[in-house]
């Protein structure tokens, strides 16, 4: 039993350390954090009761989105213009839900193990954390953001991601915690034991991070990233729309030079393609002439069928389109639109009402590779980026980042991005119209980044690559069926220590 059992000391811990937790993700890159601090969660929940358990777990989830997922309200308020009472009413209840997750995993170690000890901290709790951030990335149509494992990008925990993805780390993250925990308070075996578990578990992820799967297809492209930086609030009015290709035309004519592909970032061309279709063809001859390729973040729209596409389209010797799978809701599409109509009465998102691409689109090709093409949010889901895998030689994202202004978002999502290149073994180019524009290597590594809110062109190379991780075999079915497993232990442990307790007490 600990000091802080019932104390509301304890509450304001998990509190505090929940919106600490926000340092461990970029742009602070604070990772050792992600160890400590949840390693903090678990000592406050060490003899709590259920309910004390749920509640600490929330009031930590409330901490950490409530800090890492602010931006929200920058989203709906200043961009979407949506009154100051009904964005900060929406994020808030964001916010909510996803503190509900930790909540969960707080009341079932509680319910299900309350004894603390190794079976608890190192089989049910990093299972649990883990399993329930993998429900997180699906459920109501899924948003997995400052999942554990995306805090660890750059440190030895990353090999893990290749074989495990993105829940894979974050189960080796808690694990840590819960290694740390026995290192602090077990007697001198069970010390022992943490440490040198935690040297292999560390050790062993670092080791693992050096096994090369992929090997090159060619030599590397020359790519031209176009960062417009055109501000969210004259981007989508219609007399700008001539200004704004003359700036991304700027920018590209001096890169055709020297570059295989140039790409634009999402919606760079502020209208449906079937309204710019004669420029369009003349920017594929121009790019046929060069021996370029364009990737083109451009919608697609058929008003005859009222089905509209966020789209990117590949102009130069092979032509073709990408329409985004995975919208993101009330922001590209409605769900529940019968019920949660009121929410445009709000909120003025323009483009707001596509529809998802077919699944099965062919990937576009770029200077003579297939390449897998996501946009924006789809970068958040490893499974969507896995689709296109092993066939896909290189990744390319498009975003449009400026939705988040000057806030934590991009710095997140360019951190995701790197998770995705990673699990992939796939170099990644990442355009945006406002930043964060960056290479990523097949390591998860920043090759070359653009500077937020300028108006540049970042140029790198990017290296073809062939072959496939265990992840891009496996995904995600590998990891949960292994934390279940994990779980089941557990559980049985617990069984069979009840079981014992009883036999003994009856003896008695």
């Amino acid at each position: 039993m600990t000091v802080l059992e019932n104390s509301h000391w304890g509450d304001a811990l998990a509190l505090a350390g929940g919106a600490l937790l926000t340092l461990a993700f970029a742009p602070f890159n604070l990772w050792p954090l992600a160890v400590l601090l949840p390693a903090l969660l678990l000592w406050l929940w060490q003899g709590a009761t259920p309910r004390r358990a749920a509640w600490r777990g929330l009031l930590f989830g409330l901490g950490l989105f409530g800090v890492g997922i602010s931006w929200v309200y920058i989203s709906l308020h200043s961009y979407g213009n949506a009154p100051p009472a009904f964005a900060a009413l929406a994020t808030l209840l964001l916010i909510l839900v996803m503190a509900l997750y930790p909540a969960i995993v707080g009341w079932l170690l509680a319910r299900w193990f309350p004894s603390p000890g190794p079976a608890r901290w190192l089989l049910a709790a990093p299972a649990l954390w883990a399993l329930l951030e993998w429900v997180r990335s699906w459920l109501f149509t899924g948003f997995p953001w400052l999942a554990m494992g995306y805090s660890q990008i750059d440190s030895p925990l990353a090999g893990l991601a290749p074989y495990l993805g993105v829940f894979g780390v974050s189960w080796a993250v808690i694990l840590s915690a819960g290694l740390l925990l026995l290192t602090i308070q077990g007697d001198r075996r069970i010390r022992l034991f943490a440490g040198a578990l935690a040297l292999l578990l560390w050790g062993g992820a670092w080791g693992l991070g050096r096994v090369d799967w992929v090997s090159p297809a060619g030599e590397p492209l020359r790519v031209s990233l176009i960062q417009g930086n055109i501000a969210q609030e004259r981007k989508w009015r219609p007399e700008g729309l001539e200004d704004t290709v003359r700036v991304y035309i700027r920018l590209s004519v001096p890169a055709t030079a020297d570059s295989d592909v140039i790409i634009w970032p999402e919606a760079a061309i502020p209208t449906f393609y079937q309204n710019v279709e004669e420029f369009a063809q003349a920017l594929q001859q121009d790019a046929k002439d060069h021996g370029v390729d364009y990737l083109i973040g451009v919608p697609w729209g058929d008003g005859e069928t009222g089905i509209f596409h966020n789209s990117v389209v590949s102009l130069g010797r092979v032509n073709g389109f990408y329409h985004k799978q995975r919208l993101v809701p009330f922001g590209e599409y409605l769900p529940l639109r019968s019920l949660l109509s009121f929410f445009r009465d709000y909120v003025d998102i323009p483009m707001a009402d596509f529809t998802s691409g077919d699944r099965a689109q062919p990937l576009l090709q770029a200077a003579g590779h297939p390449v897998g093409v996501s946009i924006c949010f789809e970068a958040v889901f490893g499974s969507e980026i896995r689709a296109s895998l092993p066939q896909a030689q290189f990744l390319v994202n498009v975003s449009n980042d400026a939705w988040f202004g000057d806030s934590l978002a991009p710095h997140q999502h360019l951190q995701i991005a790197r998770m995705r290149a990673l699990e992939a073994g796939r170099y990644l180019a990442r355009a945006t119209n406002t930043g964060i524009t960056a290479i990523v290597d097949d390591r998860g590594k920043i090759i070359v980044r653009g500077a937020p809110f300028q108006a540049e062109v970042v140029k790198g190379k990017v290296q073809p690559l062939s072959g496939a991780t265990p992840y891009v075999l496996w995904g995600d079915n590998f990891t949960v069926l292994l934390l279940a497993g994990l779980l089941a232990l557990a559980l049985g442990l617990r069984r069979r220590e009840s079981a014992q307790n009883s036999r003994f007490n009856s003896t008695v």
